[in-house]
């Protein structure tokens, strides 16, 4: 059903010390590079988790210009994944970390810079060690995957709703569900602990709002 995904969404209930998005949507440098056509048609206040992979900085910095302007149209929140030198120019909201950075000690200048700005830092996370380090990093949020079968990793191993709801209430901070969430799979994380849903093309027939 058109606009179901967005429901479930708003259905989560919030947690954490500071308000954040319950939908996101999550680019991908294969399935998803361009984000702008989806982002038209996402929920007002809804998030942006912008992965500018693989692009020179004149490419990525042409494109995050384009994505911050309309992420403040529309009241979004704009976070740049892996590199807090693009955050910064670009005015984000704050930066997400892949599993890999936040175990790397050239970690501490993106997070000193999030810090000092005041910006969210958003950790991706695949089981409880991950976790408990974005803890530690004192992160706003989990971006905790994959939970269904997904496209973008079609041999991973998947959480399934009951070890993600485990997780997710175990967690510490709040956590946002990624990977195979679609209308039909969504309704199945409404009790999870989830403070979000996220999602790479789960979103193409969302109703905007």
């Amino acid at each position: 059903m058109a606009g179901s995904l967005a429901d479930s969404a708003r259905r989560l209930t919030a947690v954490g010390n500071r308000p954040l998005p319950a939908a996101w949507l999550v680019s991908d440098p294969a399935r998803l590079p361009d984000p702008m056509p989806v982002l038209r048609r996402m929920p007002r206040g809804a998030g942006l988790i912008w992965r500018p992979y693989g692009l020179a900085w004149a490419e990525a910095l042409a494109r995050g210009r384009a994505l911050r302007r309309r992420t403040r149209a529309r009241g979004m929140v704009l976070l740049v994944a892996g590199d807090w030198r693009l955050a910064a120019v670009l005015g984000a909201d704050g930066l997400h970390l892949p599993e890999g950075l936040a175990r790397r000690s050239v970690l501490a200048p993106a997070l000193a810079w999030a810090k000092r700005q005041g910006r969210l830092l958003s950790v991706a996370c695949h089981g409880p060690r991950a976790l408990a380090r974005a803890r530690a990093l004192n992160a706003d949020m989990a971006v905790l995957s994959p939970v269904f079968p997904t496209a973008s990793h079609p041999d991973a191993a998947t959480l399934g709703p009951v070890r993600f709801t485990l997780m997710s209430r175990r967690a510490g901070l709040p956590t946002v569900a990624l990977g195979g969430i679609t209308p039909a799979t969504a309704p199945r994380l409404r009790h999870s602990g989830a403070a979000g849903l996220a999602a790479v093309s789960g979103w193409d027939h969302t109703v905007s709002g």
